[in-house]
């Protein structure tokens, strides 16, 4: 006799409930009051130049690490640059590694449906940029959904101490340039790095253009890959999230993509999985009929 199919049930207690401790606020609050202690000490050149390369090395570690290969193994690496990428990406603050590609697997799987614990459409724009980061019992790794990296000891450590990175590295930012370095440098670079990876949950279902049908509203943006160093091709990835590069086409930058292919050829990481020809083609006869004057693809109700 076959077994009875389990169906997984989208809905989460916390996400019902809503409750918002005030230490969960607190921590972010002071983090963005943090950043006006530069009044009192000045900028330097130092501590702009420190903020400026934390954002993009801290970005390219939560899009490569946490994102693309945590979340989705768009590609495969030895465990010591494993642990390089979780341990950068956990400097930025966004939580454990476990945790977050767990919570970023569910949402591919509920995107924009009852269950996902961020989508605009569905919540608002405060909710999905930072709103849901502060309910009681949203801070909890879901084990289950990323059974696959949470067999590695030195990944769970990191996920049970996720203040430590970035504690490290606030002091060898003072160690650097100073308390500039401290205020600029970490608690500047930091509070832009949340912002510039909250937005892909803000925005990018709601600004841009669609050239895949897909079941959720995810969109294409620009502006939004940029910042996030090729992020913003958000409907590409919701068509084929298995793929190392969202910037489908030469034309769509996706400056992640270009690091890791170079790296690919130094042998740090290899087997970057690539976009199907049958989606590429897809594409194209999708972009085609668009500048042929085809009615734009209307998001999945």
């Amino acid at each position: 006799m076959a077994k009875d199919t389990v169906v997984e049930s989208p809905e989460l207690p916390w996400m019902r409930e809503r409750r918002f401790p005030i230490r969960h606020v607190i921590p972010f609050a002071l983090c963005h009051l943090a950043v006006l202690g530069a009044v009192f000490t000045g900028v330097t050149w130092q501590a702009v130049a420190l903020c400026v390369g934390l954002y993009f090395l801290r970005m390219f570690a939560v899009t490569a690490g946490y994102h693309r290969y945590f979340a989705h193994r768009s590609f495969k690496t030895s465990r010591v640059f494993q642990f390089v990428l979780a341990f950068l990406a956990t400097s930025s603050a966004q939580k454990g590694v476990l945790w977050w590609a767990a919570h970023h697997r569910r949402h591919h799987k509920f995107s924009d449906q009852e269950g996902d614990v961020h989508s605009p459409v569905r919540e608002g724009f405060l909710w999905s940029h930072v709103g849901w980061l502060f309910v009681a019992g949203s801070e909890e790794t879901d084990f289950d959904r990323i059974r696959d990296f949470a067999k590695y000891p030195e990944l769970r450590f990191l996920n049970d101490w996720q203040l430590l990175p970035p504690t490290l590295l606030a002091l060898a930012c003072i160690a650097v340039a100073g308390l500039p370095g401290l205020f600029i440098g970490f608690f500047a670079s930091t509070v832009l790095l949340w912002h510039g990876t909250f937005v892909i949950n803000s925005l990018a279902h709601v600004w841009g253009t669609r050239r895949f049908e897909t079941t959720d509203t995810s969109r294409n943006n620009l502006w939004l890959a940029l910042i996030t160093l090729g992020e913003g091709w958000h409907n590409n990835h919701h068509r084929h999230q298995a793929s190392c590069r969202q910037g489908f086409y030469w034309w769509e930058i996706d400056v992640t993509y270009y690091v890791l292919w170079t790296l690919s050829k130094l042998g740090v990481v290899w087997d970057l999985r690539p976009v199907p020809e049958k989606i590429l083609e897809e594409g194209r006869q999708a972009d085609l009929a668009r500048r042929q004057g085809a009615p734009a693809i209307d998001p999945a109700e």
